[in-house]
């Protein structure tokens, strides 16, 4: 028969009534202790969402960053909010949750942590894809990038230089040549957009299929990153309705493409559909990729090798036109042209051609100053504002919580411009670049394995445009106000015009 505890202790002797009492008191502490201990242990944030708000349903704090990266404001905006909350934060970004990480520390969390994948805004993926490497993750993922690495591997790369060469000098004769005043971004739009529809498509400069896909590629760029609301009057609905206008197309190459390949007309190093086309699985031997996945991976291509290779070239002339000890040393070359005690690049390669001869990969090799320009460019204006990333389960970072399913945003700005980084971070240096900069802190290409597949396609066009350029012209900016707002890549104020003049010799500075 039970006998109530309170019973027991009646019943029991002095002796055993404060042993039992002992005990009991001695269990309560325990337990007591476990759950202070528990609570003091337990890592409180890492059951807690980062500190900020979500706003507005769908609207979040899209319009408020939209509109400050147009007021050319768009570093300040994060830098407050960083301030304000700490490097983690919450907020909502196109539709969707977020979490804004800030620094190396962020950036290394964000390039390399399988818990998160790729995730671009849905405004995005629904412009470019769901089938584009953009948004892939895991073995398709691998699959599309080892894909398009076919296309961008050394020896293909080895035989574009000449086709962009052809290209970037036809370009500057027919549109620069003889011209007093030039506005520099939408040619350099024009220079990269005729340069990757050629080595993607096949496409040759004034067809009537190209002129059709640069025109719905341009309202394409503007949706890109917008409140994905599709409604007729927004510029959401206008990009979706180009990029389906601009898929269809592509799709109409491949069909052409494919049967061109069959009877030899095309071949695996033609361009890019003919080489994704030419790509079969090593055990099936069936096609590597799909119709869709073509076409998909095809317009993140062209934006990719249009837009950011052309913003980065434009800022360059942009710099160059304010540095002419920049200038100098890149161009000058032995004698009483050289100012500068640094090795002289572009009039030096210039000697050494024959009239007419194209650049080759070998020259290219020997612009180290150059790009060391260009690397200082895009850490100061980089093409590419932040990016996202999806969290594929729930996942913790510095003591936070970032639930399944929501966006993490890194912004390139916050390492780029940190002084404990990057000293003096306004100040334009290319010597910075001599040495390799500390690990994912300068991200204008990105990191870890989704780095940028085009990163040398990229350094090539720059490179051939500029030594052309800066050994054909010299030039000064037309507007004193010198500027430049996102929408959501960089744009310079009025486009950058600029005044033109023709040099009559090399040495002529």
């Amino acid at each position: 028969m039970h006998i109530p505890l309170v019973e027991e202790l009646r019943l029991a002797s002095p002796m055993d009534s404060s042993l039992i009492l002992a005990l009991i008191l001695a269990v309560a502490l325990a337990l007591l202790l476990h759950l202070l201990t528990s609570a003091n242990n337990k890592p409180r944030r890492a059951k807690q969402v980062p500190p900020g708000s979500l706003g507005l349903p769908v609207i979040g704090q899209s319009l408020s960053l939209l509109r400050a990266m147009r007021a050319n404001s768009g570093e300040r905006w994060i830098q407050d909010r960083i301030h304000r909350y700490g490097p983690v934060s919450k907020l909502s970004l196109f539709g969707a949750p977020t979490v804004l990480l800030a620094g190396p520390a962020a950036n290394k969390f964000t390039f390399f942590s399988r818990a998160l994948a790729m995730q671009q805004p849905r405004s995005v993926q629904r412009i470019l894809g769901e089938k584009s490497i953009l948004e892939l993750v895991g073995a398709d993922h691998k699959r599309i990038r080892g894909a398009l690495a076919e296309f961008l591997k050394p020896d293909m790369l080895r035989l574009y230089v000449g086709k962009i060469d052809g290209e970037v000098r036809r370009h500057l004769d027919e549109r620069w040549a003889g011209r007093t005043t030039v506005t520099v971004m939408p040619l350099m739009k024009r220079l990269t957009f005729d340069i990757i529809s050629l080595l993607l498509f096949g496409l040759q400069r004034g067809a009537p299929l190209q002129d059709a896909l640069a025109a719905d590629f341009a309202r394409v760029m503007d949706g890109i990153w917008a409140v994905p609301v599709n409604l007729p009057f927004t510029a959401f609905s206008r990009s979706l309705r180009a990029s389906a206008r601009a898929r269809r197309l592509i799709a109409g190459i491949l069909r052409e493409t494919r049967a061109k390949l069959e009877t030899g007309e095309a071949s695996r190093s033609s361009d890019l559909i003919a080489c994704l086309l030419s790509l079969t699985d090593h055990h099936s031997g069936a096609p590597l990729l799909s119709d869709k996945e073509i076409v998909d991976n095809s317009v993140v291509a062209l934006v990719a090798g249009h837009d950011t290779s052309s913003i980065l070239m434009t800022f360059m002339v942009r710099q160059l036109a304010n540095d002419p000890d920049t200038l100098a040393a890149m161009v000058q070359g032995d004698g009483r042209c050289r100012r500068l005690d640094r090795d002289a690049e572009h009039d030096d390669i210039a000697k050494s051609k024959g009239d007419g001869e194209a650049l080759d990969w070998e020259d290219l090799a020997k612009m180290k100053y150059t790009w060391r320009v260009a690397l200082e460019t895009l850490r100061l204006v980089p093409p590419m504002f932040g990016d996202f990333r999806r969290a594929l389960q729930d996942v913790e970072f510095d003591g936070y919580l970032i639930p399944k399913g929501w966006q993490v945003f890194w912004v390139a700005s916050v390492t780029h411009m940190d002084p404990g980084i990057f000293p003096e971070p306004a100040r334009f240096e290319p010597s910075r670049f001599e040495n390799q900069s500390p690990p994912c802190s300068f991200v204008a290409f990105g990191g870890g394995p989704r780095i940028c597949v085009g990163m040398e396609f990229a350094r090539i066009e720059t490179l051939v445009t500029m030594h052309y350029l800066v050994r054909r012209f010299r030039w000064k900016l037309c507007c004193k106000k010198d500027t430049y707002a996102r929408d959501p890549m960089p744009l310079p104020l009025h486009g950058l015009p600029i005044q033109l003049e023709h040099k009559v010799s090399p040495c002529v500075m």
